[in-house]
Protein backbone atom coordinates (compact mmCIF):
# COMPACT_ATOMS: atom_id res chain seq x y z
CA UNK A 1 0.00 0.00 0.00
CA UNK A 2 1.29 3.30 -0.98
CA UNK A 3 -1.00 5.86 -1.41
CA UNK A 4 -0.94 8.46 1.40
CA UNK A 5 -3.32 8.72 4.47
CA UNK A 6 -6.37 10.03 4.07
CA UNK A 7 -8.81 11.79 6.87
CA UNK A 8 -12.53 11.55 6.91
CA UNK A 9 -14.97 12.86 9.44
CA UNK A 10 -17.90 11.26 10.85
CA UNK A 11 -20.20 11.36 13.50
CA UNK A 12 -17.86 10.65 16.58
CA UNK A 13 -14.03 10.65 15.53
CA UNK A 14 -12.10 10.79 12.14
CA UNK A 15 -11.60 7.66 9.70
CA UNK A 16 -8.11 7.17 8.43
CA UNK A 17 -7.46 5.50 5.14
CA UNK A 18 -5.51 5.11 1.75
CA UNK A 19 -6.53 4.51 -1.51
CA UNK A 20 -4.38 3.39 -4.38
CA UNK A 21 -5.11 2.18 -8.21
CA UNK A 22 -8.60 3.16 -10.43
CA UNK A 23 -11.36 1.36 -11.61
CA UNK A 24 -14.06 -0.45 -9.38
CA UNK A 25 -13.68 0.21 -5.74
CA UNK A 26 -13.14 -2.23 -3.53
CA UNK A 27 -13.07 -1.03 0.20
CA UNK A 28 -10.69 -3.29 2.95
CA UNK A 29 -11.44 -3.71 6.69
CA UNK A 30 -9.14 -4.84 9.08
CA UNK A 31 -10.06 -6.68 12.24
CA UNK A 32 -9.92 -5.57 15.87
CA UNK A 33 -6.30 -4.81 17.37
CA UNK A 34 -5.09 -4.19 14.26
CA UNK A 35 -4.53 -1.35 11.57
CA UNK A 36 -4.83 -0.96 7.76
CA UNK A 37 -1.43 -2.36 7.56
CA UNK A 38 -3.03 -6.08 7.60
CA UNK A 39 -3.76 -5.76 3.48
CA UNK A 40 -0.49 -5.13 3.10
CA UNK A 41 0.51 -8.21 0.88
CA UNK A 42 -3.08 -7.79 -0.75
CA UNK A 43 -4.00 -4.42 -1.41
CA UNK A 44 -1.00 -4.32 -4.08
CA UNK A 45 -2.51 -7.33 -6.05
CA UNK A 46 -5.74 -5.59 -6.54
CA UNK A 47 -4.31 -2.38 -7.17
CA UNK A 48 -2.15 -4.00 -10.33
CA UNK A 49 -5.26 -6.41 -11.07
CA UNK A 50 -7.15 -2.89 -12.22
CA UNK A 51 -9.39 -2.09 -9.01
CA UNK A 52 -9.14 1.15 -6.58
CA UNK A 53 -8.23 0.20 -3.73
CA UNK A 54 -9.33 2.14 0.30
CA UNK A 55 -7.68 0.28 2.83
CA UNK A 56 -9.21 1.81 5.95
CA UNK A 57 -8.24 1.97 9.59
CA UNK A 58 -11.49 1.09 11.69
CA UNK A 59 -12.73 3.64 14.65
CA UNK A 60 -10.04 3.78 17.21
CA UNK A 61 -7.51 1.77 15.41
CA UNK A 62 -4.23 2.60 13.18
CA UNK A 63 -4.30 6.44 12.22
CA UNK A 64 -7.96 7.09 12.88
CA UNK A 65 -9.00 9.07 16.13
CA UNK A 66 -8.48 7.10 19.32
CA UNK A 67 -11.30 7.78 21.26
CA UNK A 68 -15.33 6.93 20.54
CA UNK A 69 -18.47 6.39 21.71
CA UNK A 70 -18.67 2.76 20.97
CA UNK A 71 -17.32 0.05 19.17
CA UNK A 72 -20.35 -2.12 17.61
CA UNK A 73 -20.68 -3.50 14.57
CA UNK A 74 -22.98 -1.16 13.62
CA UNK A 75 -21.30 1.68 14.50
CA UNK A 76 -18.27 0.60 12.11
CA UNK A 77 -20.49 -0.34 9.66
CA UNK A 78 -21.80 3.36 9.38
CA UNK A 79 -18.05 4.40 8.67
CA UNK A 80 -17.20 1.89 6.28
CA UNK A 81 -20.58 3.34 4.38
CA UNK A 82 -19.68 7.16 4.87
CA UNK A 83 -15.96 5.78 3.57
CA UNK A 84 -17.62 4.43 0.47
CA UNK A 85 -20.06 7.15 -0.20
CA UNK A 86 -17.01 9.89 0.18
CA UNK A 87 -15.31 7.97 -1.99
CA UNK A 88 -18.35 7.73 -5.01
CA UNK A 89 -18.91 4.10 -4.62
CA UNK A 90 -20.50 1.68 -4.95
CA UNK A 91 -18.02 -0.78 -3.30
CA UNK A 92 -17.32 -4.11 -2.90
CA UNK A 93 -16.78 -4.49 1.04
CA UNK A 94 -13.98 -6.82 2.52
CA UNK A 95 -14.52 -7.39 6.27
CA UNK A 96 -11.95 -9.46 8.42
CA UNK A 97 -13.26 -10.42 11.48
CA UNK A 98 -15.28 -8.15 13.62
CA UNK A 99 -15.60 -6.30 10.08
CA UNK A 100 -17.19 -9.07 8.51
CA UNK A 101 -20.16 -8.95 10.72
CA UNK A 102 -19.79 -4.75 10.06
CA UNK A 103 -19.85 -5.60 6.24
CA UNK A 104 -22.65 -7.83 6.86
CA UNK A 105 -24.88 -4.70 8.22
CA UNK A 106 -23.63 -2.38 5.74
CA UNK A 107 -24.53 -4.64 2.82
CA UNK A 108 -28.34 -5.01 4.73
CA UNK A 109 -28.58 -1.17 5.11
CA UNK A 110 -27.64 0.48 2.15
CA UNK A 111 -27.34 -2.23 -0.74
CA UNK A 112 -26.84 0.46 -3.43
CA UNK A 113 -23.61 1.19 -2.03
CA UNK A 114 -22.60 -2.54 -1.13
CA UNK A 115 -22.26 -4.67 -4.42
CA UNK A 116 -20.23 -7.75 -2.88
CA UNK A 117 -19.18 -8.77 0.68
CA UNK A 118 -16.26 -10.88 1.00
CA UNK A 119 -15.86 -11.82 5.12
CA UNK A 120 -12.75 -13.43 6.30
CA UNK A 121 -13.06 -15.49 9.60
CA UNK A 122 -15.85 -13.15 10.32
CA UNK A 123 -17.82 -12.85 13.40
CA UNK A 124 -21.24 -12.36 12.13
CA UNK A 125 -23.63 -14.59 14.53
CA UNK A 126 -24.36 -15.30 17.84
CA UNK A 127 -21.62 -17.18 19.57
CA UNK A 128 -22.23 -19.76 21.96
CA UNK A 129 -19.39 -22.58 23.10
CA UNK A 130 -20.55 -26.16 24.26
CA UNK A 131 -18.16 -28.33 26.78
CA UNK A 132 -17.03 -30.85 23.65
CA UNK A 133 -15.01 -27.21 22.02
CA UNK A 134 -12.93 -26.97 25.16
CA UNK A 135 -11.50 -30.48 24.07
CA UNK A 136 -9.89 -28.92 20.86
CA UNK A 137 -6.59 -27.20 21.89
CA UNK A 138 -6.41 -24.40 19.89
CA UNK A 139 -9.58 -22.95 20.41
CA UNK A 140 -9.12 -23.63 24.11
CA UNK A 141 -5.49 -21.78 23.82
CA UNK A 142 -6.91 -18.96 21.78
CA UNK A 143 -10.09 -18.37 23.70
CA UNK A 144 -8.22 -18.31 27.37
CA UNK A 145 -5.81 -15.64 25.39
CA UNK A 146 -8.06 -13.55 23.89
CA UNK A 147 -10.32 -13.13 27.14
CA UNK A 148 -6.93 -11.95 28.89
CA UNK A 149 -6.33 -9.36 26.76
CA UNK A 150 -9.77 -8.04 26.65
CA UNK A 151 -10.47 -8.59 30.21
CA UNK A 152 -6.97 -7.63 31.42
CA UNK A 153 -6.00 -5.13 28.41
CA UNK A 154 -2.85 -7.33 28.39
CA UNK A 155 -0.41 -6.59 25.57
CA UNK A 156 1.62 -9.60 25.79
CA UNK A 157 -1.66 -11.70 26.03
CA UNK A 158 -2.89 -10.22 22.36
CA UNK A 159 1.28 -11.33 21.21
CA UNK A 160 0.31 -14.48 22.79
CA UNK A 161 -3.00 -14.98 21.13
CA UNK A 162 -1.22 -13.91 17.70
CA UNK A 163 0.94 -16.34 18.00
CA UNK A 164 -1.93 -18.88 18.33
CA UNK A 165 -3.88 -17.22 15.69
CA UNK A 166 -0.98 -17.64 12.77
CA UNK A 167 -0.70 -21.49 13.08
CA UNK A 168 2.25 -22.93 11.05
CA UNK A 169 4.58 -20.34 8.98
CA UNK A 170 4.49 -16.76 10.01
CA UNK A 171 4.31 -14.32 7.37
CA UNK A 172 8.10 -13.25 6.45
CA UNK A 173 7.94 -9.34 7.84
CA UNK A 174 6.75 -11.67 11.09
CA UNK A 175 9.02 -9.98 13.97
CA UNK A 176 8.43 -6.17 11.68
CA UNK A 177 4.28 -7.32 12.22
CA UNK A 178 4.23 -7.78 15.74
CA UNK A 179 6.48 -4.88 16.87
CA UNK A 180 4.11 -2.64 14.74
CA UNK A 181 1.11 -3.74 16.30
CA UNK A 182 2.70 -3.75 19.64
CA UNK A 183 3.50 -0.29 19.17
CA UNK A 184 0.21 0.88 17.83
CA UNK A 185 -1.69 -0.88 21.04
CA UNK A 186 0.72 1.13 23.69
CA UNK A 187 -0.43 4.34 22.20
CA UNK A 188 -3.69 6.05 24.31
CA UNK A 189 -6.37 4.88 23.91
CA UNK A 190 -5.71 1.97 21.32
CA UNK A 191 -5.96 -1.09 24.38
CA UNK A 192 -8.99 0.26 25.29
CA UNK A 193 -10.45 -0.19 21.44
CA UNK A 194 -9.37 -3.84 21.57
CA UNK A 195 -11.09 -4.19 25.07
CA UNK A 196 -14.37 -2.61 23.47
CA UNK A 197 -14.68 -4.37 20.36
CA UNK A 198 -13.68 -7.62 22.28
CA UNK A 199 -16.49 -7.00 24.53
CA UNK A 200 -19.09 -6.61 22.15
CA UNK A 201 -21.93 -8.88 20.59
CA UNK A 202 -22.16 -10.04 17.02
CA UNK A 203 -25.83 -10.42 17.65
CA UNK A 204 -26.86 -7.31 15.48
CA UNK A 205 -24.77 -8.48 12.27
CA UNK A 206 -26.49 -11.75 12.65
CA UNK A 207 -29.85 -9.94 12.55
CA UNK A 208 -29.06 -8.89 9.40
CA UNK A 209 -28.12 -11.70 7.40
CA UNK A 210 -31.06 -12.47 6.26
CA UNK A 211 -31.35 -9.23 4.80
CA UNK A 212 -28.52 -8.81 2.28
CA UNK A 213 -28.81 -8.50 -1.08
CA UNK A 214 -25.60 -8.98 -1.79
CA UNK A 215 -23.36 -12.18 -3.19
CA UNK A 216 -21.32 -12.88 -0.12
CA UNK A 217 -17.88 -14.83 -0.27
CA UNK A 218 -16.97 -16.51 3.59
CA UNK A 219 -13.33 -17.29 4.07
CA UNK A 220 -12.29 -19.45 7.19
CA UNK A 221 -9.27 -20.96 7.61
CA UNK A 222 -9.25 -24.22 8.84
CA UNK A 223 -7.27 -23.90 12.01
CA UNK A 224 -8.93 -20.46 12.94
CA UNK A 225 -8.34 -20.79 16.68
CA UNK A 226 -11.51 -18.49 17.13
CA UNK A 227 -13.89 -21.29 16.70
CA UNK A 228 -13.83 -25.66 17.63
CA UNK A 229 -14.92 -25.85 14.26
CA UNK A 230 -14.29 -22.95 11.41
CA UNK A 231 -16.51 -24.90 8.31
CA UNK A 232 -19.30 -25.03 10.55
CA UNK A 233 -18.92 -21.56 11.43
CA UNK A 234 -18.50 -20.59 8.37
CA UNK A 235 -21.66 -22.87 7.18
CA UNK A 236 -24.00 -21.36 9.63
CA UNK A 237 -22.98 -17.71 7.96
CA UNK A 238 -23.95 -18.62 4.44
CA UNK A 239 -26.77 -20.67 5.74
CA UNK A 240 -28.61 -17.88 7.48
CA UNK A 241 -28.22 -15.58 4.12
CA UNK A 242 -31.03 -15.61 1.48
CA UNK A 243 -30.79 -18.75 -0.58
CA UNK A 244 -27.96 -18.63 -3.06
CA UNK A 245 -26.19 -15.58 -2.35
CA UNK A 246 -23.43 -17.27 -0.25
CA UNK A 247 -20.32 -19.63 -0.53
CA UNK A 248 -18.19 -20.82 1.63
CA UNK A 249 -14.49 -21.39 1.00
CA UNK A 250 -11.95 -23.18 3.35
CA UNK A 251 -7.97 -22.22 3.22
CA UNK A 252 -6.09 -25.39 4.42
CA UNK A 253 -3.56 -24.72 7.74
CA UNK A 254 -4.98 -20.75 7.69
CA UNK A 255 -5.82 -19.45 11.02
CA UNK A 256 -7.67 -16.83 12.15
CA UNK A 257 -5.83 -14.25 9.36
CA UNK A 258 -5.86 -15.81 6.06
CA UNK A 259 -5.24 -12.30 4.19
CA UNK A 260 -1.57 -12.53 5.88
CA UNK A 261 -0.79 -16.04 6.18
CA UNK A 262 -1.96 -16.93 2.75
CA UNK A 263 -2.48 -13.47 0.69
CA UNK A 264 -1.80 -15.60 -2.58
CA UNK A 265 -4.56 -17.70 -1.62
CA UNK A 266 -7.14 -14.78 -0.55
CA UNK A 267 -6.32 -12.59 -3.32
CA UNK A 268 -6.95 -15.37 -6.09
CA UNK A 269 -10.37 -16.19 -3.75
CA UNK A 270 -11.20 -12.06 -3.84
CA UNK A 271 -10.03 -11.59 -7.80
CA UNK A 272 -12.70 -14.36 -8.70
CA UNK A 273 -15.36 -13.13 -6.91
CA UNK A 274 -14.71 -9.95 -8.28
CA UNK A 275 -14.87 -10.88 -11.58
CA UNK A 276 -18.20 -12.83 -11.16
CA UNK A 277 -19.90 -9.47 -9.22
CA UNK A 278 -18.45 -7.72 -12.71
CA UNK A 279 -20.34 -10.33 -14.89
CA UNK A 280 -23.24 -9.93 -12.33
CA UNK A 281 -23.25 -6.37 -13.16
Amino acid sequence: MTGPTEYLSVDGGTIAYEVSGSGPLIVLAHGMGDSRAAYRAVAPVLVTAGYRVAAVDLRGCGESSAAWPEWSRTAIAGDLLAVIRHLGGPAVLVGHSISGGAATIAAASEPELVTGVIELAPFTRKQSVAMGDLRVKRFRQGMLRLLGAVVFGSTRMWRSYLDVAYPGPKPADWAERLATVEAGLREPGRMRTLQGMGRTAPTDAGAQLANVRCPVLVVMGTLDPDWADPHAEGSAVVTALPAGLGRLEMIEGAGHYPQDQFPDRVTALVLAFLRLDAARA
